[in-house]
């Protein structure tokens, strides 16, 4: 079991990619500690997890408590960052205080929780992007600043954090509840569509990018990496 006993915290895993990747940690051995805003989802996948889990309230846009709370957790082996709440458009489009509240929950959020948390020596700290950082779009222009930026952080603390391992995970369309606001039919519709356009001719699962997650923290010689699990999408 690649993470036996080790303590992981995955920022975001009430949902999605975090819930993913909580449960293949769990998994693999590790005790899963799963931290978001919503007690109620929390709960929910820590049920659906097999294995060791435990449950955090975090608001991530708020500096005392993520100071706080990391403080009060303790030392961790392995940190994950997937969480986000960002408004997307174009910036013409887009109003001014919906662009600095995605800012302040994606970027400003995976930083609050490098600069608090207390990752031990042998360890790492993954944070998760997405791939418009190089295949931009002009309806998402916001969400490929925020997520270059992100992977800027990830390069530079690899170096800062040293031997802290720092990676990057960019995943592409993921089949996620981000997109349980559209009605089943038109949602298939639009993965069929991107689908026929990435060479991999299927969208992501949540657990594709969970795989890219627990290879970089298992994987010793990678730091300073940002790693495509897109596709294809950043070729097409």
């Amino acid at each position: 079991m690649l993470f036996k006993d080790q303590r992981v915290l995955v920022v975001g895993g009430s949902s999605g990619i975090g819930a993913a990747t909580a449960a293949s940690f769990a998994q693999h051995g590790a005790h899963v500690y799963i931290a978001s805003r919503n007690k109620a989802k929390l709960d929910h996948v820590a049920s659906q997890i097999v294995g060791k889990v435990e449950t955090v309230v975090l608001d991530i846009t708020h500096d005392e408590q993520v100071s706080h709370v990391l403080r009060e957790l303790g030392e961790f082996d392995h940190v994950v960052v997937s969480a986000a709440q960002t408004a997307t458009g174009p910036v013409h489009g887009l109003e001014l205080e919906d662009a600095y509240s995605a800012m302040n929950s994606k970027f400003w959020g995976a930083y609050r929780v490098a600069r608090a948390v207390h990752i031990r020596e042998a360890g790492s700290l993954t944070l998760v992007s997405g791939f418009l950082s190089v295949r931009p779009s002009k309806s998402s222009v916001l969400q490929g600043a925020i997520n270059a930026a992100l992977e800027s952080l990830g390069r530079g603390l690899a170096l800062e954090l040293s031997p802290i391992r720092v990676n990057v995970v960019s995943p592409g369309l993921i089949a996620t509840e981000l997109w349980a606001n559209l009605d089943a039919s038109a949602r298939e519709r639009m993965y069929e569509s991107v689908a026929a356009r990435l060479p991999a001719k299927r969208v992501g699962a949540p657990e594709d990018i969970a795989n890219a997650v627990i290879y970089l923290a298992s994987t010793r010689y990678a730091t300073g990496s940002t790693v495509l699990v897109d596709g294809g999408g950043a070729i097409a």
